[in-house]
């Protein structure tokens, strides 16, 4: 309830009736713009932070997404091409060091197929062709001696370039396997080709051991985008990927962003070295908001709680700067009031007293008649009703001289003060002097030093004018010493009749052109800064006081005013 009230105070009717008083619409609009403005200023940097930590993160999530496809085809691409070319090198092997006669041998033929087998794995078959496309000889699981090739687009393949990698088949076998051709030219200027049938099995299993996460894939196509390994988002085996074939790159390349329907995904390719293999690999983006939110959710808790607090704080604090505001504007308000009030009574006053001063003139008069009739009728011993015309006359002398002392009192408080005196001591003064701006000394690191001699007396005089002496003069050192700089302040007698106060500071100095003109009215060397009245007002004072002050300063090595006061004014 109490904070409810203070939140509305700024809204409830005026109940003084002053006009002076702004009337409460123009404090809820106060109210209104001073919460506005301190909202903007507060939440408007933490937006900007917020979009800016928003935009990096999303920038770090894609890097790192295209960082983590860049890895997978980088070590995958080396692993596939590191078992294609093994078997190729194994096959060439076989043809460079085994003669036409042994490989046309099925024992030798059976006991290679063997050999490559337990060596490499993933072998099926082997087959013999001569440069006719016949099928000489063969070893595996099924009947496929004496099949004839030469019709095949593969037997053209590896004619013309010496290896050859098909793609990714069925055939007859029934499982999903692919071809490695290797072409031997003889001494005699014929040829034959040693053929080996590979399990896609081989190449699945690098695949399936990525441990993938559910966004991501990785699967590999043949140059006409047709699936040689399933894949989770773009189809199974041997069907159309319908991904654009993408131009050929000796490196992995990872494209940074693509869409597919109304996802964003991060896709890159390999190809494999040899072969009409493409690696694929894609992972498809979180929404940025939502994996911005999971990643920062602490810090949105923390970010939502600030600005609920900083809310509470800005309608608080506002609420209250209202309320101080249109309590100030009550009291000054009420000051006017009362300053025209006091001036009305200042007039009065004036004017009573120079109704005071005009009565005199009249009454000193009447006083003057008065004793002459009194006079008169004393001096005559057979004035009619002579007691009683002296009586009556003593009765207006006593009434003037009752009004006489009314007009004097009254005139009184026209006169001027004259110096307060009281006995002070030197060394309390000085202290409480320097506590006025001990805080700014403290904050500027400036030693402030005391010498105060031992019994020194109290001085009678005007405590409230040597304050302003001596404020005046410290206040001067703070300004001219630096930061870390030293004030010395010490109190001595001089003599049986006066005390002396120096206060000294390291400061800048005074040059010597300037010492004699420091205590001219209007001179500073603060320039915009000063006034030139603060050394003039102080110097009257100590005269007044009947004291003397004197100052020595050396440029750049520092100032000391030495103000003597007698103890006696």
């Amino acid at each position: 309830m109490v904070v409810i009230e203070k939140i509305t105070s700024p809204f409830r009717p005026q109940t003084s009736g002053d006009p002076n008083i702004a009337p409460p619409k123009r404090y809820r609009r106060l109210w209104r713009f001073t919460i506005i403005m301190t909202m903007m200023i507060t939440f408007i940097p933490l937006g900007v932070m917020t979009m800016v930590n928003y935009h990096h993160d999303q920038k770090a999530y894609d890097a790192e997404m295209s960082y983590m496809i860049s890895q997978i085809l980088s070590n995958t691409k080396r692993t596939l091409e590191f078992i294609m070319e093994e078997r190729m090198s194994a096959l060439a092997l076989i043809v460079r060091e085994k003669p036409f006669s042994e490989l046309a041998d099925d024992d030798c033929l059976t006991s290679t197929l063997r050999s490559l087998k337990q060596s490499f794995g993933g072998f099926v078959d082997l087959g013999l062709i001569d440069s006719n496309g016949n099928q000489l000889n063969y070893s595996g699981p099924y009947d496929l001696k004496g099949k004839n090739y030469k019709n095949q687009s593969w037997f053209h393949q590896v004619y013309l370039r010496g290896i050859y990698v098909s793609d990714v088949f069925m055939g007859y076998r029934n499982f999903p396997h692919f071809v490695i051709t290797i072409k031997y030219d003889k001494e005699d200027g014929d040829y034959f080709v040693l053929r080996a049938t590979i399990d896609m099995d081989l190449i699945n299993r690098q695949i399936y051991s990525l441990d993938l996460e559910e966004t991501t894939d990785a699967f590999i196509i043949n140059q006409n985008g047709v699936l040689q390994t399933a894949s989770k988002f773009y189809g199974g085996l041997l069907e159309e990927s319908g991904i654009d074939v993408p131009t050929h790159s000796r490196n992995s390349v990872v494209i940074s962003e693509s869409k597919r329907g109304n996802r964003r995904q991060t896709q890159g390719y390999a190809y494999i070295k040899d072969t009409p293999f493409i690696l694929m690999a894609s992972a498809y983006l979180q929404n940025p908001f939502q994996h911005w939110a999971s990643r920062r959710s602490e810090l949105l808790w923390f970010l939502g709680i600030t600005i609920v607090i900083l809310t509470i704080v800005i309608i608080y604090r506002s609420t209250y700067m209202v309320n101080r505001l249109r309590a100030s504007d009550e009291r000054h308000a009420k000051t006017l009031h009362n300053i025209e009030y006091t001036n009305k009574m200042a007039t009065i006053g004036r004017m009573a007293a120079s109704v005071a001063h005009e009565i005199n003139n009249p009454l000193a008069i009447i006083n003057e008649k008065a004793g002459l009739m009194k006079d008169m009728v004393s001096f005559s011993p057979d004035f009619p009703k002579r007691e009683k015309s002296l009586d009556l006359l003593t009765a207006i002398e006593n009434s003037v001289e009752r009004c006489s002392k009314v007009t004097h009192r009254l005139l009184g408080f026209s006169r001027r003060m004259d110096i307060r005196k009281e006995l002070i001591d030197l060394e309390n003064l000085m202290r409480e002097v320097v506590s006025f701006i001990g805080k700014e000394a403290e904050h500027r690191n400036i030693s402030v030093n005391y010498n105060i001699e031992i019994n020194v007396p109290s001085i009678d005089s005007d405590r409230g004018q040597l304050q302003q002496v001596f404020l005046n003069i410290v206040n001067n050192a703070i300004a001219a010493v630096k930061d870390g700089g030293r004030i010395d302040i010490s109190v001595r007698s001089e003599d049986h009749r006066s005390v002396s106060v120096s206060i000294a500071d390291d400061g800048s100095g005074i040059p010597k052109e300037n010492l004699k003109h420091i205590f001219e009215p209007f001179f500073s060397t603060k320039g915009e800064f000063g006034t030139g009245l603060g050394l003039s007002i102080t110097k009257e004072i100590i005269d007044k006081l009947g004291g003397r002050i004197e100052v020595v300063s050396e440029l750049n090595k520092g100032t000391c005013f030495t103000i003597t006061l007698p103890l006696r004014t």
